[in-house]
């Protein structure tokens, strides 16, 4: 069987994106770690699956696998990727598409510029919707990790993220510290790490530890996270330049139940077929 793909990247969070409308895909955990094995596969991040529309006022589904074959809710990066292949492979004429994901429908933009803005939803701070193990919700949280204790904020942008604030990305330990916290008893469904440093209000730098794939060089719905963790502390203003190891995303928040929307690229690499 030969399975054809495009190689894509979000800010060098790299997906292998595949149609599954036009040929037959039987994604399994153990095909997903085989496709993004970068020794004997093809090599990503994640694999992203276009489907048909399951959800009502939807025109396509999203389904997102990490390299180690587990299935996950939402990807930002992968979220402006998907737009810009659907339009690329010309199964939308549309500008603004709605796609149909795991934990809920989201819009998709192309901007005339060439980016891709997406509309990710409102986040969920409710500890049992992250999920988190909390008694009650709050704009940060005290966990114990290593030895010592660490102040964290919980949120979800459809998937799970914990986001520290550090003062410097760079010393970080996120090599270290990332895989602990991803697997915290806290985390029923492991979590996404993020390192965040505030340069000022209107601009941060951060780094992601993502569950099932361990740090990219871009995470969108952990630049999402970020921001909003941040503002809830107070750090942060409504409009926020993330800088990430891969390049930067912008992120708009208002507050309480608005919608969080990312603007950031999406670059098709390369066009293929592999033998399954």
């Amino acid at each position: 069987m030969q399975l054809n793909f495009t190689k894509m990247h979000g800010l060098g969070n790299d997906f292998v994106v595949i149609d599954a409308i036009n040929q037959d895909v039987d994604m399994t955990e153990a095909l997903a770690r085989r496709l993004a094995d970068r020794r004997f596969g093809i090599g990503c991040d994640q694999i992203l699956l276009v489907e048909r529309p399951q959800l009502p006022d939807t025109d396509f589904h999203y389904r997102i696998f990490n390299a180690d074959g587990s299935e996950v809710e939402q990807c930002g990066n992968g979220a402006r990727c998907f737009a810009r292949f659907v339009r690329d492979q010309g199964l939308t004429d549309k500008d603004e598409i709605p796609v149909g994901t795991a934990k809920g429908p989201i819009r998709l933009y192309l901007e005339a510029d060439g980016q891709v803005r997406v509309n990710m939803g409102p986040p969920r701070l409710v500890p049992a919707d992250i999920p988190f193990v909390a008694d009650a919700q709050a704009t940060s949280y005290i966990i114990e990790a290593d030895g010592r204790s660490w102040t964290i904020g919980a949120v979800s942008m459809g998937n799970p993220h914990a986001v520290l604030v550090v003062d410097d990305v760079a010393s970080a330990p996120v090599e270290r510290l990332g895989p602990i916290i991803e697997s915290h008893p806290r985390f029923p469904r492991r979590v996404n790490v993020g390192f965040m440093a505030v340069r000022d209000r209107g601009h941060i730098d951060l780094r992601v530890y993502e569950r099932g794939a361990g740090e990219t060089l871009a995470c969108g719905t952990g630049a999402c996270a970020a921001v909003v963790a941040g503002r809830l502390q107070g750090l942060l203003d409504e409009r926020v330049t993330v800088r990430l190891p891969g390049g930067e995303l912008v992120i708009s928040w208002p507050a309480n139940d608005q919608p969080v929307w990312m603007t950031g690229p999406a670059t098709r690499v390369f066009e293929g077929r592999i033998g399954l």
